[in-house]
């Protein structure tokens, strides 16, 4: 009916006042439908004469739609209509259509789904895929336009860069330093082997050397231990060679920071030796073609070394072993060692170098136990005067911490009922060495206060009506 109208509308143009936007009366209607009732309308050309009601309705129609589509913004809750007959039928609830509605509506618009999260719940930002999803292998399409042949044959393995000489000292310096203080070889060799050292690989031993020769015996018992385990792993026999060849080049320059530098490189080229690294050839090599007298003293160490280890001296165990690494009846009998050495000497400075060089810091109270048992085991003021100067000496220097100190005297408070057993007058020399430690500071007075002393039974004279008296002494 619309379209019939606008058509009709475009061949017949009609003034402006019968187009008016207001709706007619009820007056104006009946005044209408007489005054058009005889009207005679063309439509696409043909003449017919229509009803009285049919460019009224098809008015009607145009400006209640134009009405309803300006009011439909304005009024989204209140809904208006149009009957069959053209009429507005207003208070009809339809659904809102303002766009903030539609901005937060979530549901899917196209009616379509069960309501399920979307991609089963795969999707979202910087997600793959759901938990738990394994993907299979991706197919290559050879129509693809980017195919190439040659991918379907390509290898990827991952390429790790040579290393440069002015980064092998930055990377392999802290290996060498951590593996003194944990002592695990095969962590080294892993280290090393997920290096490209490339060229570099000659130098390891080298630097280890070196770091070895500044450190303590047990470091140094270390690094030959690691040579001898880097050596076919990582390591070559030639490049072993080459190493302690560039060490006997450098010992000029390694005698300025470290003089004993030459017997500790004979003594590393006589381990290797020993171990296998390097061949028994390796020292003839050099006769008669050493002008170095560093290097040369190096050699000869080595040489008289392996001499003697064919009269039974073990270079394996040259440099000696690691103070934690020791047994306990190994270090006990070092500790006696050393204490007798000084009753006999009375060096302390030298006492103090040798309890230093056992690296046992964390077993000094045992050097403490040991030096009070000496006293009471002792005859005479001697051996009692020289401990007590050699225990404040080395609490003024904190070799001795308090605390060793303090565990070593405990000891002895614990044990004295037994050794009292074998030296009845321990108790008594046990309390005149505890008051003097203390005159001298070298316990407190809660440690000389837990002192024990041994009360005994003593009946006077008949003169004293034979009363009980508690003695100690």
């Amino acid at each position: 009916m619309a379209t019939d109208c606008e058509a009709w509308l475009n061949a017949n143009p009609i003034e402006a006042d019968d187009l008016s936007d207001s709706f007619l009366s009820g007056e104006e209607d009946n005044a209408g439908l007489v005054v058009n009732k005889n009207i005679k309308n063309e439509i696409n050309g043909n003449w017919l004469t229509s009803s009285s009601n049919s460019i009224h309705e098809a008015r009607l129609k145009a400006k209640a739609k134009r009405r309803l589509r300006k009011n439909s913004s304005r009024d989204s809750g209140r809904g208006d209509s149009l009957s069959d007959n053209g009429e507005v039928v207003r208070g009809t609830s339809v659904a809102p259509t303002s766009p903030k509605s539609k901005l937060l509506d979530r549901k899917s618009r196209l009616g379509k789904g069960r309501g399920l999260p979307k991609k089963g719940g795969a999707g979202g930002k910087g997600v793959w895929g759901r938990s738990g999803e394994v993907y299979g292998r991706e197919v290559v399409d050879q129509r693809d336009p980017n195919y190439d042949e040659a991918q379907e044959n390509c290898v990827y393995e991952t390429v790790v860069p040579p290393l440069e000489e002015k980064d092998f000292q930055k990377t392999v310096t802290p290996i060498v330093q951590e593996y003194f203080e944990h002592g695990d070889t095969n962590e080294v060799v892993e280290l090393l082997a997920g290096l490209n050292l490339g060229p570099m690989r000659s130098e390891v031993p080298s630097l280890a050397v070196s770091l070895a020769l500044e450190a303590k015996a047990s470091q140094r018992e270390l690094t030959s231990t690691l040579l001898a385990d880097l050596c076919g792993p990582v390591l070559s026999p030639s490049d072993m060679e080459n190493s302690f060849d560039k060490l006997l080049q450098q010992l000029p320059d390694l005698v300025l920071d470290t003089p004993g530098a030459p017997q500790l490189v004979g003594q590393f080229i006589a381990r290797a030796v020993s171990d296998n690294i390097l061949s028994k050839s390796y020292i003839e090599g050099f006769k008669g073609r050493v002008d170095c007298q560093y290097t040369r003293a190096s050699l000869d160490r080595a040489v008289v070394l392996l001499k003697m280890s064919r009269g039974g001296l073990r270079i394996d165990n040259q440099w000696g072993t690691g103070g934690g690494q020791r047994p306990v009846i190994q270090l006990i009998k070092e500790v006696n060692l050393l204490l007798k050495e000084y009753i006999l000497s009375g060096d302390s400075k030298e006492a103090e170098r040798c309890l230093r060089d056992l690296e046992v810091p964390h077993f000094h109270h045992e050097f403490v136990y040991e030096a009070i048992v000496l006293v009471l085991e002792s005859k005479g003021e001697k051996t009692l005067r020289m401990v007590l100067q050699l225990l404040k000496s080395l609490s003024a220097s904190s070799v001795i911490t308090v605390d060793q100190m303090r565990r070593g005297f405990e000891r002895v408070y614990m044990d004295i009922a037994e050794i009292n057993i074998d030296v009845p007058r321990a108790y008594y020399i046990l309390e005149q060495f505890v008051d003097k430690s203390f005159v001298m500071g070298i316990i407190d007075v809660k440690l000389r206060d837990l002192c024990p002393c041994r009360g005994r039974k003593r009946f006077v004279s008949e003169g004293d009506g034979g009363v009980v008296k508690h003695e100690s002494y």
